[in-house]
């Protein structure tokens, strides 16, 4: 492959209020996502059951209703009554909604309590979830074992998918190496175009998308850092 310099573009549009508004408590919840745009879906298998226990707890930790967490979050009272008794298995949109409105990293949400100093994650049993189109799919590579500051993701990206990012808690920043294909991120109103080995950081609170402009899927390694452990 030949070499690549990562490229700043300004995006097209740059004043468009709708591609720089933000949330002023949540990142997935301010801003709804469109009508037609397809949310990413998660299998009852891919999620923990620690979910809904892990929501109730950190919801009545922080004195808030079910309907103040509704209103904060944009995601409706009776959806998160259901995620909380475990007869609803939420997408990941809906959660990162619900950590960003509890300015909470996401593996807050899914944490599994375990007694052990070593964790292997086996990629023959490794929970994978996808967009509802399975155009996009991410693995963590870590054990959902403790809310972290810190979390690691493979991402996979079909040929031609655009998967959009809502807005992250205040202070998270992204680090992405691409360690196959090519890339396009746009993080607020600019766009950097990447190659195989390239790697990019960038502040994470604005929208923010990854699009494979190529013919093969891309694979990607992104390290998510927020400002500090809530919770």
């Amino acid at each position: 492959m030949s070499s690549r310099k990562s490229t700043v573009a300004r995006r097209a549009g740059r004043g468009s209020s709708a591609g720089r508004q933000r949330s002023s408590v949540v990142t997935l919840a301010a801003r709804s996502a469109d009508a037609g745009r397809q949310e990413p879906a998660a299998d009852e298998a891919d999620l923990p059951p620690a979910v809904g226990a892990n929501l109730r707890r950190l919801r009545s930790t922080r004195g808030l209703s079910l309907e103040a967490l509704a209103q904060v979050s944009g995601v409706s009272r009776a959806m998160l009554g259901q995620i909380e008794l475990g007869q609803s298995t939420p997408t990941i949109s809906i959660l990162w909604k619900i950590a960003r409105a509890l300015n909470l990293p996401f593996s807050a949400l899914i944490a599994e309590e375990r007694a052990s100093s070593v964790k292997v994650l086996s990629a023959a049993t490794a929970k994978i979830l996808t967009s509802r189109d399975g155009s996009f799919s991410s693995r963590a590579l870590f054990p959902y074992n403790k809310p972290r500051t810190t979390e690691f993701y493979e991402l996979r990206l079909a040929a031609g998918a655009v998967e959009v990012a809502e807005p992250h808690p205040p202070g998270t920043v992204e680090n992405l190496v691409v360690a196959n294909g090519s890339i396009r991120v746009s993080a607020g109103d600019e766009t950097f175009e990447l190659g195989t080995g390239d790697a990019i950081q960038f502040e994470a609170d604005v929208p923010h998308t990854y699009a494979n402009p190529g013919k093969d899927e891309v694979v990607v390694y992104l390290v998510m850092t927020y400002a500090e452990q809530l919770g």
